[in-house]
């Protein structure tokens, strides 16, 4: 396998080990496997990433334990690696070379707590005074003094993420929303996903190639942008081949939740999305009062499980997707009905790869489940275009606003607070960009928001009607019409 599909070689990494993890499967668990596994990955004797392979061996024995679904007594999806995470420098203000020794010491005259001093003609600063406001970053007018953070402090937009005694990642599951920022974003991997791809596997394998029970995935429409080797047909044709008896779209469940906030928002007059669940669970933690105007429709996942267990009770179902906020979300009272396991992209690929299906080799298998509205949904403005559509379908003013990244969730949230916004509909997406830029997909970029673009422009379906109706027929409900 090339690393052709993955941003980084940390995702190589985890990569490697679900899939080597699927093949001792096949074979038969046994505790040999945290043995065998990091050897076959990093075999020596020269280590190629860490100071020793010893000492790499022993980090893919804590990644192999998180791919067998991690510490079961910690009920957060994301979870620190510990022996991992000790590169990083240090937060605080640093004074780079670029200091020129100036004689106006604007730094010192900016810093509220006296310090920074001149020593040798050079700015100093006492780590036991700063407090890191970062005034003298914006003082300092040769830019040689910055406050330095690690990349997973910094991605962390919830403020979940301090850096202990011993100078290790700590998360506050009080505070983490598990939208997996700093699972992206950690250069050395040390902040990684549970995974849940042995309970995946035990639903194919129980299900008796489908004849027990059958085994329904759904794919998030996101989908469509990764696996950017083969068309999005082949990798559905695919999936049939691991053992799934059917591929449906999360982009039908999509037009569910479309169809019924646009009901909520012409009711209630104000409304937030209910799509990400990293997005909800940061609103009932840093805006508690701004709750109640959470969309009560289930995200577009929840859904498209609920509509297939309506119509096959027996049903399993399996969500495909590229974040690890849906692993969070599928543990909820809300989802755990309707949706039995949840895998990522990246899992998806390490599941081929150890079956040995190369999916750019298969025939095309035809998905349409679902609207041109209901596909859109994995990129930012997706639900905000289609509430406007059904708004004014249904004679009601939407004024919407797509909040692309928890910092933007947090600018609007604040004048919906105060009363100052002009909006009464919010989009609100933990992920820069949406769905299509989710912690777990196997790479990001522009592309990605093209890809999407075009699946929505290829869907047959203009409107969510159809959607709608398979919906009423599958659970009972008359249809109004």
């Amino acid at each position: 396998m090339e690393n052709r599909l993955f941003d980084t070689t940390v995702q190589k990494l985890k990569y490697e080990v679900i899939k080597e993890l699927i093949i001792a499967y096949d074979k038969g668990l046994d505790n040999g496997i945290f043995h065998d596994i990091p050897i076959k990955i990093m075999p020596g004797p020269h280590a190629s990433l860490r100071c020793c392979v010893y000492k790499e061996r022993a980090i893919l024995q804590e990644r192999l334990k998180l791919a067998m679904g991690g510490d079961k007594a910690n009920p957060n999806v994301v979870e620190v690696i510990d022996i991992a995470c000790d590169e990083c420098p240090v937060d605080g203000i640093f004074v780079t070379p670029a200091c020129r020794g100036c004689i106006s010491h604007r730094c010192i005259e900016a810093c509220p707590k006296n310090a920074i001093s001149i020593e040798d003609k050079h700015a100093v600063v006492d780590k036991s005074k700063c407090i890191e406001c970062g005034k003298c970053t914006q003082a300092c007018p040769y830019n040689a003094m910055i406050l330095q953070k690690r990349p997973c402090v910094l991605s962390c937009k919830a403020n979940a993420i301090k850096v202990n005694a011993d100078k290790k990642a700590v998360i506050d599951v009080n505070k983490c929303v598990g939208c997996g920022a700093c699972v992206y974003q950690c250069p050395f991997g040390a902040i990684s996903d549970k995974s849940y791809i042995l309970d995946a596997l035990d639903i194919i394998k129980n299900s008796e190639n489908n004849t027990k029970y059958k085994v329904y995935a759904i794919i998030a429409p996101a989908i469509v942008a990764q696996f950017n080797y083969a068309r999005i047909e082949q990798v559905i044709t695919g999936m049939h081949r691991l053992g799934f008896d059917q591929v449906v779209e999360t982009a039908l469940g999509a037009d569910l939740t479309l169809n019924e906030e646009a009901d909520e928002i012409k009711e209630k007059g104000t409304l937030t999305t209910s799509c990400c669940p990293s997005f909800v669970k940061y609103v009932q933690i840093n805006f508690p009062d701004l709750y109640k105007y959470v969309s009560h429709t289930p995200s577009p996942m929840v859904m498209a499980g609920k509509l297939i267990k309506a119509m096959d009770p027996t049903a399993k179902v399996i969500f495909v997707g590229p974040c690890t906020s849906k692993k969070f979300e599928y543990k909820q009272d809300t989802a755990k009905d309707y949706i039995d396991c949840v895998i990522s992209f990246e899992e998806l690929q390490a599941f081929f790869d150890a079956r040995g299906v190369d999916v750019s080799t298969l025939p095309d298998t035809y998905l349409d489940n679902a609207s041109y509205y209901g596909r859109i949904f994995a990129r930012s403005g997706g639900i905000t275009e289609g509430v406007k559509a059904l708004a004014a379908e249904r004679g009601f003013e939407a004024r919407p606003i797509a909040m692309s990244g928890l910092d933007e969730c947090r600018k609007q949230l604040t004048l919906l607070k105060v009363r100052k916004s002009p909006y009464n509909f919010f989009e609100g997406m933990a992920c820069d960009g949406g769905c299509v830029n989710g912690a777990l997909c196997l790479h990001h970029g522009p592309k990605s928001l093209t890809d999407v673009n075009k699946y929505g422009e290829m869907a047959k379906e203009k409107t969510v009607d159809n959607s709608v109706k398979l919906y009423k027929m599958a659970v009972g409900e008359k249809d109004e019409d």
